[in-house]
């Protein structure tokens, strides 16, 4: 059987071994090494979910299958500044449909997507644990609550 050629950075193809390695390429730790993979590169492309696969001696189905099972993994890349608009209930409630639109519209950006600088990318999430500062949204680590439409263009301002 060929081995498939990986096309990525020879530094980047050294981390992903260095990640692997960590973990004994053990098959088990698989999530961890996807999880540390992830916090390196951003997102999980193909290439690296093969040099996984193969560091780990697993199908690299197998692989895909976890990364596309858990909502947590990305296999597109996110922006510099990832925008999460929490629509639980609580938030749905008290409008967070509005504060989605008005981050769209902000950014010119369909949910899933990222500003084709790399800048921002958009995302609904299902719960923060911020209910009582409903509706939240998060930018990176940060989490904005009691949001109203008409704050969205000074929150995305803040990151410009």
């Amino acid at each position: 059987m060929d081995k498939i050629i990986i096309k990525m950075k020879k530094e980047v193809r050294e981390k992903i071994i260095e990640i692997c390695n960590k973990f004994n390429n053990q098959p088990g730790e698989l999530i961890n090494v996807l999880h540390q993979t992830q916090d390196y590169l951003g997102y999980l492309p193909a290439e690296a979910q093969e040099l996984i696969a193969e560091c780990l001696h697993i199908p690299t189905a197998k692989v895909y299958g976890v990364v596309s099972f858990y909502a947590f993994f990305t296999m597109t890349p996110k922006g510099k500044h990832p925008i999460s608009v929490c629509l639980g209930t609580a938030c749905y409630v008290r409008g967070a449909e509005k504060v989605l639109d008005a981050f769209k519209k902000e950014l010119n950006l369909e949910v899933g997507q990222t500003t084709e600088d790399g800048e921002f990318s958009l995302t609904c999430l299902r719960c923060v644990g911020a209910c009582g500062l409903a509706p939240v949204a998060m930018v990176g680590d940060k989490v904005y609550g009691r949001l109203a439409p008409d704050m969205i263009k000074g929150i995305v301002a803040e990151y410009k």
